[in-house]
């Protein structure tokens, strides 16, 4: 019994202790359109995440996120929510590729909100996420636009680095998407790859033995799109040096 308890004590020791070193981020990010150009006129961060301006010519504003942690493992929670007002022209991009690191228990979460207004041009456009062996992670990208605005999000999944002779045979990677105009839901689509991932990436209608997964899921809407234009799939054997 008291080594059952033990046991027991030191199990949740070392929950509480994996619980209080995982990483939070957030980016609360909020830009309008005044005098022809884009300006910020909210930016909130906390945490691991930071988003920086560079200086770009035109009418249009460029936002990079920096991960500061370095990549993302089991537990790490990151919120990103980025609204571009009536007429605001907003491009996002991300500093490096983001690392799904191998987890030993918990998922690492992602919440992804974007909101567009009339007339207001958003692209989401970060580097690829890799996720490697035994990863896991769950992400949510929930899109809001109204009117005419226009959205363009471009995500890219790479399981594993093919050219370092690294592969992903296990994890879990689930990843929502819902895009809504003016409150009406419009696009909706989930893919999960849960345990056996390489097996999952075999199937043709999956990968067709690939490493790369999510060019479909580049959902572009706007007045000439109609309600949504998907781009087909493009998969391929995957994995970079980095």
């Amino acid at each position: 019994m008291k080594t059952s308890a033990a046991n027991q004590a030191v199990a949740i020791d070392r929950d509480e202790m994996l619980i209080a070193n995982r990483a939070r981020g957030r980016i609360d990010l909020i830009v309008g359109a005044a005098d022809g150009r884009t300006r910020r006129s909210h930016v909130a961060e906390d945490g691991s995440l930071r988003v920086r301006f560079p200086r770009t010519e035109g009418v249009e504003l460029e936002a990079v996120i920096v991960n500061t942690a370095g990549g993302i493992a089991g537990g790490d929670r990151h919120e990103v929510s980025i609204a571009a007002r009536d007429n605001a022209n907003l491009v996002v991009t991300t500093a490096a590729a983001e690392k799904i690191y191998r987890s030993i228990g918990p998922d690492a979460s992602i919440e992804v909100r974007l909101d567009v207004g009339a007339g207001g041009r958003l692209a989401w456009l970060p580097q690829e996420t890799i996720v490697f062996d035994r990863g896991r992670m769950s992400r949510r990208i929930d899109v809001d636009i109204s009117g005419d605005g226009m959205v363009t999000v471009a995500e890219m999944a790479v399981f594993g680095r093919s050219a370092m002779g690294e592969f992903v045979e296990q994890g879990s990677f689930v990843d929502r998407w819902r895009v809504r105009r003016d409150r009406r839901l419009v696009f909706a689509e989930t893919v999960r790859l849960d345990g056996t991932v390489a097996q999952n990436l075999a199937e043709p209608a999956v990968a067709a033995g690939g490493a790369t997964h999510g060019a479909k899921d580049r959902p572009v809407t706007g007045p000439s799109a109609g309600p949504v234009r998907r781009v087909p799939r493009n998969t391929g054997t995957g994995g970079g040096g980095r």
